[in-house]
């Protein structure tokens, strides 16, 4: 498959099974090779891959073959994480959300309307009110998900349909809409032996930046102090950005909820009604 997609014969396999599964082309150019089983998933990650490393900014993998299954990328080499090369990625993220998009919900250049943010369907839907484009297209849709999957009650959707009805309110001044990587998990961020920091399977799109830096402090990334001190030198963030986590951690929290059970629903519970009393 690499083959096919590079031009270049492979020569050895490490791990030849699977996904992604890495190999090695002929002069010993080592390769990620990752299959996208749903319609559109190499599509849309190709899409994010390019729309990301057009701003110039976090670096990422280069794309070196795709199909409408298959996906090869360069391999990057990963070492140890530290505190220069987070505050580098801080200060590239922060210009990486500069580069901005048309508009909230737009998807990457050539990318697909209905994308993924992992394995669970992600439309990019496009709004110009952030507020209201993010309890529709980012919060109700995993309520009506997870519902669905029996992960949350039925009684419980009502905290969620407040807090939307709240956003407004809660979400600070208005902003552009930023260049995300949309899914900024710490398993996404991978530390280079060269000392600067690669981002991988993006779920990008047009959003609110304080969306990308919440998702990293939900699920931990090393160094986060330095990555928010580098992310202030480039755009400081607007005041009172901390009490506002929890409204754009409801995201990802639900989207775990679709995908992983009752475990995530709970927690997604719980910072719902946190927000709901800061609205009150």
């Amino acid at each position: 498959m690499a083959s096919r997609l590079t031009g270049r014969p492979v020569t050895g396999a490490r791990t030849p099974s699977g996904s992604p599964a890495e190999v090695t082309l002929d002069g010993g150019a080592p390769v990620m090779v990752k299959r996208g089983d749903a319609p559109g998933a190499v599509r849309a990650e190709v899409a994010g891959l390019r729309w990301l490393a057009a701003a110039g900014a976090v670096r990422v993998p280069a794309v070196l073959g795709h199909d409408e299954r298959w996906l090869v990328t360069e391999r990057v080499p990963t070492g140890r994480s530290d505190p220069a090369a987070a505050l580098r990625f801080g200060q590239a993220l922060a210009a990486l959300h500069a580069a901005g998009a048309s508009d909230f919900g737009a998807p990457p250049p050539d990318g697909p309307v209905d994308a993924f943010i992992g394995l669970a369907p992600m439309r990019n839907v496009r709004g110009t009110d952030w507020p209201r484009w993010y309890a529709e297209h980012r919060v109700l849709p995993y309520v009506r998900g997870a519902v669905d999957r029996g992960t949350l009650r039925a009684g419980e959707t009502a905290v969620f349909e407040r807090v939307c009805a709240r956003i407004p309110e809660l979400a600070g001044p208005a902003e552009p809409p930023a260049r995300l990587h949309g899914d900024l998990w710490n398993g996404n961020v991978l530390w280079g032996t060269d000392g600067e920091v690669r981002l991988i399977d993006p779920a990008a799109h047009g959003g609110h930046r304080e969306t990308d830096l919440a998702m990293l402090q939900l699920f931990g990334c090393p160094h986060l102090d330095r990555v928010l001190a580098g992310y202030e030198e480039v755009a400081p963030l607007a005041a009172g950005w901390r009490e506002r986590v929890g409204v754009h951690q409801l995201f990802p929290l639900l989207v775990h909820a679709v995908l992983f059970g009752r475990g995530y629903a709970e927690q997604a519970l719980a910072v719902a009604r946190n927000a709901a009393a800061l609205a009150e």
